[in-house]
């Protein structure tokens, strides 16, 4: 599986005391910033950038620190929400952003409600999808701190070779259907930083609660989530939407972690809707 490059660049970006890889569609569009996940990579959001960039946006998607092509620190410290946020400021300084509108997936939607909360007049929307205001449920900490030891043990592949137990039809038929998928997903974990795994395994664990600070936003949110995602994901998905003062929830059917792979026509849907909305405000 590999991201559609017809209009993509791929180029590095000197963000504070790390270098980032981004893939960027659509310069001089209205910037929108799509943050991917624990694990996880810039080609997450791959499909789309060409039809963002159609829309007019100018889409950027940086490996974070300590994955894909981006640079590892080598120390723990070097590793926290923290310093995920301060890379995004850093970068969208360098792209020259006043504004923009924020996707953040996952352990990206915990970074992108840390940049709400913190930096709130710098965002003209964000999308919050398939993340949680506090620590993820003890069974998801588990699926981390497992994939970090099938890391150890090069026993990636045999894990993400086949569906997780329980997978719902959309995720085995991902799995069956869209080639070169498991070997993407194996080539990913092999990309990231076990020494980031063991950090922020730790740090999201014992992490506080964000609810009561992103009760008092007053900017756009849209919250994705769907249906079969990690335990306490749909749960902590309404909090968020319920605390957030005009936030809208879309629960997408048949779905689980990665809609916009799974399910990808209504994620599309949801996402274009709440961007048209933004383009038109």
């Amino acid at each position: 599986m590999t991201m559609p490059a017809t209009n993509v660049t791929i180029r590095q970006v000197r963000a504070g005391d790390v270098t980032l890889e981004i893939a960027e569609a659509g310069v001089g569009g209205r910037p929108l910033l799509m943050v991917h996940g624990f694990s996880g990579a810039k080609e997450d959001f791959g499909d789309w950038f060409d039809l963002l960039a159609e829309r007019g946006w100018h889409v950027v998607a940086p490996d974070l620190r300590g994955h894909g092509a981006s640079d590892h620190p080598p120390r723990t410290q070097d590793y926290s929400l923290e310093l995920f946020e301060a890379d995004l400021l850093t970068l969208v300084d360098d792209l020259g952003w006043d504004r923009f509108v924020l996707v953040g997936h996952s352990m990206g939607g915990m970074i992108g409600q840390s940049v709400a909360i913190h930096q709130p007049s710098r965002l003209d929307g964000v999308v919050l999808m398939d993340t949680v205001p506090g620590p993820p449920g003890g069974s998801t900490m588990l699926v981390m701190r497992l994939a970090l030891r099938a890391a150890r043990v090069n026993a990636v592949a045999r894990l993400l070779r086949k569906p997780p137990p329980g997978s719902p039809e959309s995720v085995r038929r991902l799995y069956a259907d869209r080639p070169g998928y498991t070997d993407w997903l194996r080539a990913k974990v092999l990309a990231t930083s076990l020494t980031m795994a063991k950090a922020m395994s730790a740090e999201l664990r014992n992490g506080a609660d964000r609810l009561p600070e992103l009760a008092a936003l007053s900017l756009p949110v849209l919250v994705i989530v769907g249906e079969h995602d990690m335990p306490g994901f749909v749960e902590g998905s309404r909090r968020m939407a319920d605390a957030i003062a005009g936030a809208t929830l879309v629960l997408l059917e048949g779905a689980a972690h990665s809609p916009q792979l799974e399910t990808p026509e209504a994620w599309w849907t949801a996402l274009t809707g709440f961007l048209d909305g933004l383009a038109e405000a």
